[in-house]
């Protein structure tokens, strides 16, 4: 083989083991560069795990209810009418069903009154204008469900239907007057003007007429 052709072969030999001198060196550098990435994808995971594993909010506590007196006339005002439809059997006797099954209903009104709506802690959070309507709501209520508790007679019924429309009106009555006071400007009342006043006014316009005339 002529020097030329060596030379050549001896050239072209030592590009060709650069090559695959370079190939082998990225290769060995991708394989030392893939841990780390391995590593990065693992982090974002624990720390997608831990963010994901944050206590929740804890709910808010909820506000007790103030004592609804709204309520307690709701109760009355279902009692008065269940009571009056009991004396319309009155005919029957008390042994009547459809009386018994009112007075079981009226029971059963004033029961939830009193364990749901007015309830001591209710009460105590009622507005002070309120609280006193609620306290004695409270114990007509009271008073009711011993007197249909104990009740025997026709006549005691007939009573006892009229005194708990009475305290209903009664109470219907307070309240409403109460709330209306405590709106923005309370309820407004016309102006009472007495009975000097009136005529002193009107005596003034009579003059101011009569100067107009000439």
């Amino acid at each position: 083989m002529d020097p030329g052709t060596t030379a050549y072969i001896a050239r072209e030999g030592g590009k060709v083991i650069s090559s695959l001198v370079r190939v082998a060196i990225a290769r060995a550098r991708k394989t030392r560069i893939e841990p780390p990435e391995i590593q990065e994808e693992a982090s974002v995971t624990v720390e997608e795990v831990v963010i994901s594993q944050e206590p929740e909010t804890a709910p808010k506590q909820k506000t007790v209810a103030t004592a609804c007196v709204p309520c307690a006339l709701g109760h009355f005002s279902t009692s008065a009418g269940m009571l009056n439809e009991a004396v319309r059997f009155k005919g029957e006797g008390m042994a009547s069903n459809e009386i018994a099954d009112r007075i079981a209903k009226v029971l059963e009104e004033q029961n939830t009154l009193e364990r749901v709506d007015l309830t001591p802690e209710k009460i105590l959070s009622t507005p002070e204008w309120e609280r006193n309507l609620a306290e004695e709501a409270l114990k007509q209520s009271r008073n009711l469900r011993h007197r249909l508790e104990t009740i025997e007679t026709i006549e005691a019924l007939e009573q006892v239907a009229a005194d708990t429309e009475g305290y209903y009106r009664s109470l219907h009555g307070e309240w409403w007057k109460l709330r209306l006071a405590k709106l923005p400007g309370g309820a407004k009342k016309p102006p009472v003007v007495s009975e000097e006043k009136k005529e002193e006014i009107k005596q003034i316009a009579v003059d101011k007429i009569e100067e107009v005339l000439g």
